[in-house]
């Protein structure tokens, strides 16, 4: 095992009812921007009961903010913090919404151009506003963590950042208000959470056995409740599970001392900016064809994880391996998530237009060994066709 530091000082309000709680963990003295995407959290009722526990702080409110956030859209919200002197925020939705407001916590203090804190991924992040979030559609853990990822429209570049201070607070977990979520989402989200416990799991060994379990349970997990996830949209326990999970997911435990991949996580990012893909159906697209690619390399995890999450114990190393990538993408094919870029209508144009978006944003040393260069980003777009 790698040495390290873990340090996670987000406070976890989990169960129903907890809504209520942000009367007790928003400063009475705050001067609150609620942050929110589309009408859904008006019209579950989400936002009037985060308006009921605000009470009589002063209230302002931005929505609007997309599936995946664009800093021209934030930048107006950094606008309305700096206009009205506002300095609590507050996060109504999924990692979208959350990840934006990270964004705008940062930019809203940051001297200088605000795209330049993506460009050099929070590292010049030196001040942010508090948040707090009211989580809605389980997914990203950007609940309980330090990072983000917003758009430039104008360059099609999507960039990650994060920052120590960049922790929310509290994040207020309600499993019933996962209840509405149309079954997309939801798939999205199991998808999400999926492969963000395989990008630090499946990489190489460090005898990390903690970990090593900590994330087979996870995917033990995600795998038996997604079918009723799909099915039960009121199933409280199963939504519960799933809340949970994608928390735990990226809450930095399963990552601490291992090394990590995140090839598909970047990948994946360019072909949202460029084609507008869901975020975690890009990561069903590039997983199984980089587990496949990267066989080699990452041999003794991939027959654990045959093993361990799969039950795949006979025949040789290679139909272990090849039955393990299979059984994933199954798993993603039968949540109705495609696994194939032609499923998009996409083809060798799109290889050509990520590698360049790729090489564009420096990411051409990427993956636990840093050998996925730009002629191995471009066999597994290949492989993904």
């Amino acid at each position: 095992m790698k040495n390290f530091e873990f340090h996670n000082p987000t406070r976890i309000v989990f169960g129903t009812g907890t809504v209520s709680r942000i009367n007790q963990l928003v400063p009475e003295t705050a001067r609150v921007l609620i942050l929110y995407g589309g009408a859904s959290a008006e019209k579950t009722g989400t936002l009037a009961e985060v308006r009921k526990a605000l009470g009589q702080r002063s209230v302002h409110e931005f929505g609007g903010i997309e599936p995946n956030p664009s800093y021209e859209t934030l930048m107006r919200a950094v606008r309305l913090v700096q206009a009205e002197k506002l300095d609590f925020l507050l996060a109504v939705g999924g990692g979208s919404v959350i990840d934006g407001s990270k964004f705008v916590a940062a930019a809203a203090l940051y001297q200088g151009e605000p795209w330049e804190i993506a460009e050099q991924g929070g590292s010049n992040i030196r001040q942010a506003l508090p948040i707090g979030t009211v989580l809605t559609l389980p997914a990203t853990g950007s609940e309980m963590n330090n990072g983000a990822v917003v758009t430039r429209k104008a360059t099609q570049a999507k960039l990650p950042f994060r920052h120590p201070l960049l922790f929310p607070q509290f994040s207020v977990l309600d499993p019933s208000k996962t209840f509405t979520l149309p079954a997309k989402q939801v798939a999205n989200g199991l998808v999400d959470a999926y492969v963000h416990t395989i990008e630090q799991y499946l990489t190489y060994p460090v005898q990390a056995s903690v970990q090593d379990r900590y994330a087979e349970g996870l995917l033990q997990t995600l795998i038996e409740i997604a079918p009723q996830a799909i099915a039960a949209p009121d199933d409280y326990a199963t939504r519960a599970n799933l809340m949970w999970t994608a928390t735990q997911a990226l809450n930095g435990l399963i990552g601490a001392g291992v090394p990590q991949d995140w090839a598909t996580h970047m990948i994946g990012h360019e072909l949202t900016a460029l084609y507008d893909i869901d975020h975690a159906r890009t990561l069903a697209l590039v997983l199984p064809a980089l587990l496949d690619v990267q066989r080699d390399a990452k041999r003794a995890k991939l027959l654990q994880y045959a093993a361990r999450v799969w039950n795949i114990r006979t025949g040789s190393e290679d139909e272990r391996i090849t039955a393990a990538i299979a059984q994933t993408r199954s798993f993603f094919e039968e949540l109705g998530i495609p696994t194939r870029l032609s499923a998009y209508g996409l083809g060798e144009d799109a290889v050509e237009a990520v590698l360049q978006q790729l090489q564009a944003h420096g990411m051409t040393a990427l993956g636990e060994h840093r050998d996925i260069d730009l002629a191995r980003s471009r066999r597994i777009l290949q492989a993904a066709l």
